[in-house]
């Protein structure tokens, strides 16, 4: 996939991981703040040690494409769920359920420097965008079905 290309080739850009560690950081830290009415129950990525919220919307442009916001209280953290909220951004369902995260972070080798706790919190922040966006998905699809009155 492109876009998982992408992110590889800017990575590979930094010749250690001192310095993939602070373009993550920088990445966070470029990260467009979510609104605190966004920080919600749903939204919370329980299984994450550090504080992470992620909320799916529709395109305004092309309602069949959609777009998350989210936040992170941890640098490190936050530079990831900047990476995973540009990928998954912009994309139908379909494409979301098809992106092919573990190769992402597989060719990044995050496993081999991130510790086993936050390797489990990203993949839970992948699993938490998937079901705001199915969730997201399936509240419009209700909208537009008709409703039988007796």
């Amino acid at each position: 996939m492109r876009e998982i290309d992408e992110i590889v080739e800017n990575f590979e850009f930094f010749d250690d991981w001192e310095g993939r560690y602070q373009y993550l950081i920088e990445l966070g830290e470029a990260l467009p703040a979510m609104p605190d009415e966004l920080k919600r129950e749903e939204n919370w990525v329980k299984p994450c040690m550090s504080t992470v919220h992620v909320s799916a919307h529709l395109e305004p442009s092309d309602p069949s494409l959609i777009y998350f916001r989210g936040d992170c209280d941890t640098a490190i953290i936050k530079g990831v769920l900047a990476l995973l909220l540009d990928l998954f951004s912009h994309r139908t369902l379909d494409e979301i359920r098809g992106l092919d995260v573990d190769s992402l972070f597989r060719r990044l080798k995050l496993e081999e420097h991130l510790s086993p706790s936050r390797h489990v919190g990203i993949y839970a922040i992948v699993e938490k965008m998937i079901e705001r966006a199915e969730a997201l998905s399936k509240a419009e699809t209700s909208k537009l079905e008709p409703t039988i009155s007796s």
